[in-house]
């Protein structure tokens, strides 16, 4: 069974990202992150799954966060409401992320993945 690989492909850590999934083996489903963007409930599904807090999905290095002032709209914001934001455009979440419906990495951390993929 395939990952689902949420990337963008002209992100230099999705490449890198995506370079590891090729050379372990890891067969993975590729969607394009600002194409066809996870829906709100898939967002608060992984969320859920990965046990992070629901700002580090946010690409806090990205022009759009930057520009939308994001880090002060989300201060207050609940889950739900990080979660809208996030569907709204695929530029503002934080990538690749990768999930077998169970399991939820987001970034790229070669360690991470190695202890989270590598026997998938």
């Amino acid at each position: 069974m395939a990952v689902t690989f949420y990337w963008y492909p002209k992100c230099g850590t999705c490449r890198k990202a995506k370079k590891w999934m090729e050379e372990n083996e890891v067969d993975y489903e590729p969607i394009h992150i600002v194409e066809e963007p996870p829906s709100k409930q898939r967002i608060l599904e992984l969320m859920d799954k990965s046990g992070l807090p629901a700002k580090k999905f946010f690409n806090t290095s990205g022009k759009k966060y930057r520009e939308l002032n994001i880090k002060d709209k989300i201060k207050n914001a609940g889950d739900e409401e990080m979660a809208e934001i996030l569907a709204s455009d695929g530029m503002l979440i934080k990538r690749p992320i990768v999930t077998d419906d169970e399991y939820v990495t987001v970034g790229f951390k070669e360690d991470e993945f190695s202890e989270t993929w590598l026997n998938y």
